[in-house]
């Protein structure tokens, strides 16, 4: 029978019983409802903009920060400050902002708060995309060719490049998100994208640095959810297929990949926990990876906090991952064995936002003046939006994520379907329209997908459709018309 590593003695543990939640949106109210099933206390910081915010009427404390919209979110020592105010002895950060900061981490385990999240160890080792992949390479996992320190010389740079041969893919050494990302195609390009690309990494991560590595054209990318406990037990919670992606941002995510290589699947599993285990990870995390044609994998990055698509891992496990979280935080162990967990379907999430598809997606903050959300067995829907909500234009456009899940590709192709059909968000532009393409693409229905998928698709989607090419005007005419026959006539209408 397979055991549970177990250091009791060496592990403080403390029960959480109030915890501040330094984030927004859909993220801080997806916190506060996992906390209120656990009994937990939940207290809210937020902008001036954030104000009219649904998790700020659910959360059971909220308290302002005045000043930038931004840099609200940012200020981890007032952050701090309000959580001892507030007798809190935990803080979630969610992700974005604060959540990949080693230096709030530590300052909460200063302050004797309770992180929840990784140590701050890890927060740093991972935030340093050369280190990471160094530490990495050194439990085995398997690394594209490219550098293993950051550069800031273009005539090294250009050398390198070289070597390694075109295409390749230059990177801001100390960020992410798909900023300070650039393609180069053949060896002329290299200057103008190497100083675009080092010129946008300084302006937001405030570091030029960047590494170079090869380019795979059009591989997938591949995550694997981690969960690891302060005793030593690691386990997976499967994996996600990330590959429909455009700019290098995530557009839809579904669990688990429909079309990955059983052998792949399991060999990216071994090599995700064995790293976790020999390099003594605590709380969740994710490691990708991008997988070629060939199946060959290659390590990514690690991110160490949770992830926008986590719902579609806990749909087809079963595991509240924001719950695992806490309880790891607070030193329980893991309460199940890796044999015991059970993967069921598939679930695919969708990232709803307040863009125009139309032009070249561009952010469409504003006023929401209807707002109709789907339902119904097997739809998740995390979002803060409601009618009259007025969307800020200070932060990311995503509102929400809606998340189907069925038992076969299938028929959670089909429910997508029918559930994007049923989501109505009037007063703004959204990505609807796209996503309603997509479900209905001959190529996503058949599970083929790779990071090259949107880009050759989007020429060919029609953007102007709004409930899957319907006639919304004709349809409400009709009813109009109805309801006015009824009150003429005085008929009388059979419920």
């Amino acid at each position: 029978m397979p055991q549970r590593c177990s250091n009791e003695g060496t592990v403080k543990t403390k029960k959480i019983s109030k915890v501040l939640i330094a984030n927004r949106g859909e993220i801080a109210l997806r916190i506060i409802r996992a906390c209120k099933e656990l009994g937990i206390k939940s207290v809210v910081v937020f902008s001036e903009v954030d104000v009219n915010g649904v998790w700020v009427r659910k959360a059971d404390e909220c308290y302002p920060i005045m000043g930038d919209p931004i840099a609200a979110y940012l200020d981890y020592e007032r952050i701090i400050s309000l959580a001892k105010k507030a007798d809190c002895d935990a803080i979630h950060p969610g992700y974005g902002f604060l959540s990949e900061s080693a230096e709030f981490a530590q300052a909460c385990v200063d302050n004797n708060i309770i992180f929840i999240g990784p140590k701050p160890e890890h927060i740093a080792l991972f935030g340093d995309k050369m280190a990471s992949k160094v530490a990495m390479r050194a439990v085995g996992v398997p690394m594209l060719p490219g550098t293993d320190e950051p550069i800031d010389n273009i005539n090294d740079a250009e050398k390198i490049a070289s070597d390694i041969g075109f295409p390749i893919i230059i990177k801001a050494a100390f960020g992410g998100g798909g900023r300070g990302m650039r393609i180069v195609e053949k060896a002329e390009d290299f200057k103008e994208m190497y100083e675009s690309a080092t010129k946008e990494a300084l302006r937001f991560f405030n570091r030029g640095e960047v590494f170079i590595e090869k380019y795979l054209k059009n591989p997938r990318h591949i995550e694997i959810q981690i969960v690891a406990d302060k005793y030593g037990n690691v386990v997976h919670l499967g994996d996600r297929d990330c590959s429909i992606q455009r700019r290098h941002q995530k557009v839809i995510e579904i669990a688990p990949s429909p079309l990955l290589n059983e052998a792949t699947r399991r060999e990216l599993y071994r090599i995700s926990t064995k790293a976790m285990f020999k390099l003594g990870y605590e709380s969740v995390g994710t490691i990708e990876y991008l997988v070629d044609q060939d199946d060959n994998i290659y390590f990514i990055e690690m991110n160490t906090r949770v992830q926008v698509e986590h719902p579609v891992t806990e749909a087809i496990s079963g595991i509240d991952l924001i719950q695992r979280m806490i309880a790891i935080a607070e030193g329980d162990q893991l309460i199940f064995l890796q044999e015991e967990i059970k993967f069921r379907g598939y679930a695919i999430e969708f990232r709803i936002n307040a863009e125009n598809p139309k032009l070249g997606f561009v952010p469409s903050p504003g006023l929401i003046t209807n707002y109709l959300a789907p339902g119904g067995p097997g739809v998740r829907l995390d979002s803060m939006a409601y009618t009259n909500y007025q969307i800020p234009s200070n932060y990311d456009s995503m509102i929400g994520k809606l998340i189907v899940t069925a038992l076969t590709w299938e028929d959670a192709v089909r429910k997508a379907r029918r559930a994007l059909d049923e989501f109505l968000i009037e007063g703004i532009p959204t990505n609807i329209p796209l996503h309603r393409q997509i479900v209905r693409d001959e190529h996503f229905i058949k599970g083929e997908l790779d990071t090259g998928y949107l880009d050759s698709k989007l020429q060919h989607f029609n953007l102007d459709a709004i409930h899957n090419m319907d006639d919304e005007e004709a349809k409400m005419k009709h009813i109009t018309a109805v309801i006015e026959a009824i009150n003429k006539n005085n008929l009388n209408v059979r419920h």
